[in-house]
């Protein structure tokens, strides 16, 4: 099991945000459907060698398990998080790699064209990775199942639910909260809260 450092702080509550035990629901449009039989994972823009993913090539791949608290924008932080799934590290080895002129990812839910943006240092860190379950149950819908990115150092809405995508671009590219008044980066930690 990976062990995310900021799980390893003696203050592990960013500023401005207070510890919950439940998981809030929040998103921009609702749940979307998503057909199994149908999901792909798209892996493209600066990598070695683009990568489409069934579900079932997907579950083939080697998994990971990730310990690490859940800080989202709107103040709730819920601590000791345990998620399963596959570390965007395999992935992007699976990809042959990532171009040296990568610097950020962009990537992509089937929730009607919802973006989010994220720089290349963050996205390859170590606890990253897409996750299909939290604490051995698989993803509910709500919470951005069949599978969802999680980033633990940035704010929840960085961690994209319901991923379809991932685009390695040499430009920034912000997504639909960054073009909305939020922060281009999200890092909790500084209350990067809002981009105004």
């Amino acid at each position: 099991m990976i062990i995310s450092p900021d799980t390893q702080r003696e203050q592990r509550i960013p500023p401005g945000q207070s510890q919950t035990v439940k998981w809030p629901v929040l998103d921009a449009n609702g749940t979307p459907p998503i057909d199994l039989s149908k999901w792909r994972l798209d892996i493209f823009g600066l990598v070695e060698r683009e990568v489409s993913l069934s579900w079932e090539d997907f579950l083939a791949l080697p998994r990971a398990q990730v310990f690490a608290d859940f800080h989202c924008v709107t103040r709730w932080s819920r601590l000791d998080n345990t998620w399963g799934g596959v570390l965007v590290s395999t992935l992007m080895e699976l990809a042959g790699g990532v171009k040296p002129e990568a610097k950020f990812v962009s990537a992509l839910g089937y929730d009607y064209g919802w973006t989010t943006n994220l720089p290349i240092a963050d996205f390859l860190s170590a606890d990253a990775l897409v996750a299909i379950d939290h604490d051995g149950i698989a993803l509910a819908p709500e919470h951005g199942g069949p599978a969802r990115l999680i980033v633990p150092q940035l704010y929840a809405w960085k961690s994209a639910k319901w991923l379809g995508g991932l685009e390695l671009l040499a430009e920034d590219k912000p997504g639909f909260w960054e073009r909305n008044g939020y922060h281009n980066h999200g890092d909790p930690w500084k209350e990067e809260r809002f981009g105004y």
